[in-house]
Protein backbone atom coordinates (compact mmCIF):
# COMPACT_ATOMS: atom_id res chain seq x y z
CA UNK A 1 0.00 0.00 0.00
CA UNK A 2 1.46 3.29 -1.00
CA UNK A 3 1.95 5.59 2.06
CA UNK A 4 0.14 9.21 2.48
CA UNK A 5 2.17 12.03 2.00
CA UNK A 6 2.01 14.22 5.64
CA UNK A 7 0.17 17.54 5.29
CA UNK A 8 2.48 20.34 6.00
CA UNK A 9 2.43 21.43 9.59
CA UNK A 10 0.18 17.82 10.80
CA UNK A 11 1.46 16.46 13.94
CA UNK A 12 3.19 13.44 13.49
CA UNK A 13 3.70 10.70 16.36
CA UNK A 14 6.16 8.35 16.24
CA UNK A 15 6.17 4.68 18.42
CA UNK A 16 9.07 1.75 18.43
CA UNK A 17 9.34 -1.22 19.53
CA UNK A 18 13.03 -2.02 20.47
CA UNK A 19 13.13 -6.18 21.53
CA UNK A 20 15.62 -8.52 21.83
CA UNK A 21 15.22 -9.51 18.24
CA UNK A 22 14.66 -6.29 16.16
CA UNK A 23 13.20 -2.75 16.38
CA UNK A 24 10.75 -1.86 14.68
CA UNK A 25 9.21 2.06 14.07
CA UNK A 26 6.17 3.45 12.63
CA UNK A 27 5.14 7.29 11.76
CA UNK A 28 1.88 8.16 11.76
CA UNK A 29 -0.71 11.26 11.63
CA UNK A 30 -2.90 12.81 14.16
CA UNK A 31 -5.80 10.59 12.28
CA UNK A 32 -3.69 7.17 13.13
CA UNK A 33 -2.85 7.43 9.12
CA UNK A 34 0.52 5.12 8.67
CA UNK A 35 3.19 7.43 7.02
CA UNK A 36 6.21 5.31 7.15
CA UNK A 37 7.41 2.19 8.85
CA UNK A 38 11.11 1.32 9.31
CA UNK A 39 13.39 -1.71 10.95
CA UNK A 40 16.56 -2.15 12.41
CA UNK A 41 18.21 -4.55 14.52
CA UNK A 42 18.47 -5.92 18.16
CA UNK A 43 17.39 -2.93 20.41
CA UNK A 44 17.39 -4.54 23.91
CA UNK A 45 19.24 -2.67 26.55
CA UNK A 46 21.32 -5.58 27.79
CA UNK A 47 22.99 -4.82 24.78
CA UNK A 48 24.40 -1.43 25.74
CA UNK A 49 22.72 1.54 25.60
CA UNK A 50 24.54 2.78 22.56
CA UNK A 51 23.85 -0.17 20.75
CA UNK A 52 20.19 0.27 21.65
CA UNK A 53 19.84 3.99 20.87
CA UNK A 54 21.53 3.21 17.83
CA UNK A 55 19.22 0.89 16.71
CA UNK A 56 15.90 2.77 17.46
CA UNK A 57 17.32 5.75 15.25
CA UNK A 58 17.93 3.38 12.78
CA UNK A 59 14.44 2.42 12.68
CA UNK A 60 13.56 6.05 13.12
CA UNK A 61 15.61 7.39 9.70
CA UNK A 62 14.30 4.47 7.85
CA UNK A 63 10.54 5.29 9.12
CA UNK A 64 11.05 9.10 8.14
CA UNK A 65 12.36 8.11 4.68
CA UNK A 66 9.70 5.65 4.02
CA UNK A 67 7.32 8.66 4.83
CA UNK A 68 9.36 10.82 2.64
CA UNK A 69 10.82 13.17 5.62
CA UNK A 70 14.00 14.16 5.74
CA UNK A 71 15.99 12.88 8.91
CA UNK A 72 15.42 16.40 10.96
CA UNK A 73 11.49 15.81 10.68
CA UNK A 74 11.89 13.34 13.63
CA UNK A 75 12.79 16.98 15.87
CA UNK A 76 8.98 17.89 15.09
CA UNK A 77 7.59 14.55 16.54
CA UNK A 78 6.63 13.10 19.82
CA UNK A 79 8.12 9.63 20.47
CA UNK A 80 6.85 6.74 22.75
CA UNK A 81 9.69 4.28 22.90
CA UNK A 82 9.37 0.35 24.07
CA UNK A 83 12.63 -0.89 24.76
CA UNK A 84 13.61 -4.52 26.59
CA UNK A 85 15.28 -4.75 29.49
CA UNK A 86 14.43 -0.80 30.61
CA UNK A 87 13.98 -2.41 34.16
CA UNK A 88 17.39 -2.77 34.92
CA UNK A 89 19.21 -0.30 37.44
CA UNK A 90 20.18 2.92 36.10
CA UNK A 91 18.78 1.69 32.35
CA UNK A 92 16.02 4.20 32.29
CA UNK A 93 18.34 7.34 33.59
CA UNK A 94 21.26 6.24 31.00
CA UNK A 95 18.87 6.21 28.21
CA UNK A 96 17.15 10.01 29.51
CA UNK A 97 20.87 11.60 29.51
CA UNK A 98 21.56 10.32 26.12
CA UNK A 99 20.94 12.60 22.52
CA UNK A 100 17.54 11.99 21.12
CA UNK A 101 16.65 13.65 17.35
CA UNK A 102 12.48 13.96 18.67
CA UNK A 103 10.65 17.06 19.96
CA UNK A 104 9.63 14.83 23.05
CA UNK A 105 10.22 11.20 24.39
CA UNK A 106 8.63 8.99 26.77
CA UNK A 107 10.82 5.61 27.43
CA UNK A 108 8.79 2.38 29.08
CA UNK A 109 9.26 -1.65 29.14
CA UNK A 110 8.64 -3.13 25.78
CA UNK A 111 6.05 -5.47 27.72
CA UNK A 112 4.11 -1.69 28.67
CA UNK A 113 3.34 -0.84 25.39
CA UNK A 114 2.51 -4.31 24.11
CA UNK A 115 -0.26 -4.48 26.99
CA UNK A 116 -1.32 -0.94 26.16
CA UNK A 117 -1.66 -1.81 22.22
CA UNK A 118 -3.19 -5.41 22.44
CA UNK A 119 -6.08 -3.63 24.83
CA UNK A 120 -6.06 -0.40 22.79
CA UNK A 121 -5.48 1.42 26.19
CA UNK A 122 -8.00 -0.28 28.44
CA UNK A 123 -7.11 -2.66 31.41
CA UNK A 124 -5.62 -5.76 30.61
CA UNK A 125 -2.94 -8.40 30.57
CA UNK A 126 -0.57 -9.83 28.38
CA UNK A 127 1.77 -12.39 28.51
CA UNK A 128 4.89 -12.20 25.90
CA UNK A 129 6.47 -15.36 24.80
CA UNK A 130 9.41 -14.53 22.54
CA UNK A 131 12.86 -14.36 23.03
CA UNK A 132 12.30 -13.46 26.96
CA UNK A 133 8.80 -13.93 28.50
CA UNK A 134 7.01 -11.20 30.95
CA UNK A 135 3.23 -11.34 32.56
CA UNK A 136 1.98 -8.08 33.01
CA UNK A 137 -1.24 -5.94 33.72
CA UNK A 138 -2.68 -2.55 34.02
CA UNK A 139 -5.39 -2.44 36.33
CA UNK A 140 -6.85 0.82 37.65
CA UNK A 141 -4.21 2.04 36.90
CA UNK A 142 -1.65 0.15 38.26
CA UNK A 143 1.13 -1.55 36.60
CA UNK A 144 1.18 -5.75 37.96
CA UNK A 145 4.08 -7.48 36.60
CA UNK A 146 5.36 -11.07 36.76
CA UNK A 147 8.48 -12.33 35.49
CA UNK A 148 10.58 -11.29 32.52
CA UNK A 149 13.80 -10.58 34.76
CA UNK A 150 16.36 -11.67 32.34
CA UNK A 151 17.59 -14.77 30.72
CA UNK A 152 18.76 -17.09 32.07
CA UNK A 153 17.62 -16.18 35.46
CA UNK A 154 14.14 -15.79 34.63
CA UNK A 155 12.16 -15.55 31.28
CA UNK A 156 11.06 -18.95 31.92
CA UNK A 157 8.89 -20.46 28.74
CA UNK A 158 10.63 -18.24 26.52
CA UNK A 159 12.23 -18.42 23.35
CA UNK A 160 16.17 -18.51 24.84
CA UNK A 161 14.51 -20.58 27.76
CA UNK A 162 13.79 -23.36 25.12
CA UNK A 163 17.01 -22.97 23.33
CA UNK A 164 18.45 -23.32 26.78
CA UNK A 165 16.99 -26.77 27.53
CA UNK A 166 17.34 -28.18 24.15
CA UNK A 167 21.47 -27.87 24.37
CA UNK A 168 21.09 -29.25 28.19
CA UNK A 169 19.16 -32.21 26.94
CA UNK A 170 21.52 -32.99 23.97
CA UNK A 171 24.67 -32.67 25.76
CA UNK A 172 22.92 -35.13 28.12
CA UNK A 173 21.82 -37.31 25.05
CA UNK A 174 25.60 -37.14 23.99
CA UNK A 175 26.91 -38.37 27.46
CA UNK A 176 24.63 -41.35 27.33
CA UNK A 177 22.33 -39.99 29.94
CA UNK A 178 19.29 -39.80 27.90
CA UNK A 179 18.14 -41.65 25.08
CA UNK A 180 19.42 -39.93 21.98
CA UNK A 181 16.71 -39.35 19.48
CA UNK A 182 16.19 -37.23 16.09
CA UNK A 183 15.53 -33.74 17.72
CA UNK A 184 19.07 -33.98 20.08
CA UNK A 185 21.14 -35.07 17.04
CA UNK A 186 20.03 -32.30 15.22
CA UNK A 187 21.11 -30.00 17.83
CA UNK A 188 24.12 -31.44 18.30
CA UNK A 189 24.94 -31.14 14.86
CA UNK A 190 24.53 -27.46 15.37
CA UNK A 191 28.10 -27.74 16.78
CA UNK A 192 29.75 -30.39 14.93
CA UNK A 193 28.63 -32.83 17.32
CA UNK A 194 31.11 -31.58 19.86
CA UNK A 195 30.12 -30.59 23.25
CA UNK A 196 33.47 -27.99 23.88
CA UNK A 197 32.28 -26.22 20.37
CA UNK A 198 28.89 -26.08 22.36
CA UNK A 199 30.51 -24.89 25.47
CA UNK A 200 32.73 -22.34 23.18
CA UNK A 201 29.68 -20.77 21.67
CA UNK A 202 28.31 -20.76 25.08
CA UNK A 203 30.85 -18.46 26.15
CA UNK A 204 29.97 -15.72 23.86
CA UNK A 205 25.87 -16.60 22.96
CA UNK A 206 23.31 -14.16 24.32
CA UNK A 207 19.47 -15.05 24.67
CA UNK A 208 18.68 -14.11 20.81
CA UNK A 209 21.12 -16.71 20.08
CA UNK A 210 19.21 -19.07 22.26
CA UNK A 211 16.40 -18.41 21.18
CA UNK A 212 16.90 -18.81 17.44
CA UNK A 213 17.05 -22.68 18.85
CA UNK A 214 13.00 -22.30 19.40
CA UNK A 215 11.97 -23.12 16.15
CA UNK A 216 13.86 -26.22 16.21
CA UNK A 217 12.22 -27.10 19.23
CA UNK A 218 8.95 -26.67 18.34
CA UNK A 219 9.25 -28.12 14.97
CA UNK A 220 10.48 -31.66 16.81
CA UNK A 221 7.89 -31.48 19.75
CA UNK A 222 4.90 -31.01 16.87
CA UNK A 223 6.43 -34.04 15.08
CA UNK A 224 6.06 -36.02 18.19
CA UNK A 225 10.00 -35.84 19.27
CA UNK A 226 9.72 -36.89 23.17
CA UNK A 227 12.38 -35.40 24.65
CA UNK A 228 11.19 -31.79 22.93
CA UNK A 229 7.67 -32.10 23.97
CA UNK A 230 8.63 -32.55 27.15
CA UNK A 231 10.57 -29.43 26.79
CA UNK A 232 7.91 -27.20 25.25
CA UNK A 233 4.97 -29.25 27.60
CA UNK A 234 7.27 -27.50 30.63
CA UNK A 235 7.77 -24.23 28.97
CA UNK A 236 3.97 -23.86 28.05
CA UNK A 237 3.52 -24.78 31.95
CA UNK A 238 4.82 -21.50 32.82
CA UNK A 239 2.91 -19.74 30.33
CA UNK A 240 0.19 -21.20 31.96
CA UNK A 241 0.72 -19.80 35.76
CA UNK A 242 1.94 -16.54 34.06
CA UNK A 243 -1.80 -16.35 32.49
CA UNK A 244 -3.38 -17.54 35.93
CA UNK A 245 -1.34 -15.15 38.01
CA UNK A 246 -2.37 -12.26 35.81
CA UNK A 247 -6.19 -13.35 35.84
CA UNK A 248 -5.89 -13.64 39.84
CA UNK A 249 -4.81 -10.06 40.05
CA UNK A 250 -7.57 -8.49 38.81
CA UNK A 251 -6.73 -8.61 34.79
CA UNK A 252 -10.25 -8.44 32.79
CA UNK A 253 -8.80 -10.08 29.81
CA UNK A 254 -5.08 -11.84 28.95
CA UNK A 255 -3.33 -11.84 25.35
CA UNK A 256 -0.34 -13.44 24.31
CA UNK A 257 1.91 -11.87 22.25
CA UNK A 258 5.26 -12.47 20.84
CA UNK A 259 6.87 -14.54 18.13
CA UNK A 260 6.12 -17.52 20.04
CA UNK A 261 2.58 -17.01 20.85
CA UNK A 262 0.80 -18.81 17.95
CA UNK A 263 2.98 -22.11 18.06
CA UNK A 264 2.77 -22.13 21.94
CA UNK A 265 -0.65 -21.26 22.30
CA UNK A 266 -2.06 -24.94 21.34
CA UNK A 267 0.10 -26.64 24.32
CA UNK A 268 -1.39 -24.71 26.81
CA UNK A 269 -3.81 -25.54 29.31
CA UNK A 270 -7.56 -25.85 27.90
CA UNK A 271 -9.13 -23.54 30.88
CA UNK A 272 -5.75 -20.92 29.95
CA UNK A 273 -6.26 -21.01 26.24
CA UNK A 274 -10.23 -20.07 27.17
CA UNK A 275 -9.32 -17.16 29.01
CA UNK A 276 -7.37 -15.11 26.51
CA UNK A 277 -8.81 -12.75 23.94
CA UNK A 278 -7.97 -11.71 20.79
CA UNK A 279 -5.10 -8.95 20.01
CA UNK A 280 -6.60 -5.33 19.06
CA UNK A 281 -3.04 -3.86 18.13
CA UNK A 282 0.35 -4.29 18.47
CA UNK A 283 3.33 -2.54 20.69
CA UNK A 284 4.30 -0.03 18.07
CA UNK A 285 0.41 0.95 18.53
CA UNK A 286 0.78 1.41 22.43
CA UNK A 287 3.97 2.94 22.07
CA UNK A 288 2.14 5.92 19.50
CA UNK A 289 -0.91 5.72 22.42
CA UNK A 290 1.89 7.05 24.70
CA UNK A 291 3.26 9.69 22.69
CA UNK A 292 -0.41 11.24 21.92
CA UNK A 293 -1.17 11.10 25.34
CA UNK A 294 2.62 12.95 26.30
CA UNK A 295 1.60 15.52 23.37
CA UNK A 296 -1.84 15.80 24.72
CA UNK A 297 -0.32 16.93 28.35
CA UNK A 298 1.78 19.44 27.24
CA UNK A 299 -0.36 21.44 25.45
CA UNK A 300 -3.45 21.17 27.89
Amino acid sequence: MKQRRPQCGAPLFIGVDGGGTGCRARIEDGQGRVLGTGIAGPAAVRLGIEKSMAALKTACFAAAAEAGLPPEALASMDAGIGLAGIGRKGALEQLMAQPHPFRSVIYVNDANIACIGAHGGRDGGIVIVGTGSVGLAVVGGREIRFGGYGFPISDEGSGADLGLQAIRMALRAYDGRAVATGFTREVMMRFHNDPFEAVAWMDRATATDYARLAPLVMRHADAGDPISRRIVRDAAEQIDELIRQLVGSGAPRVALLGGLASPMEPWLAPDVQRRLSPIEGDAVAGALYLARRAALARAS
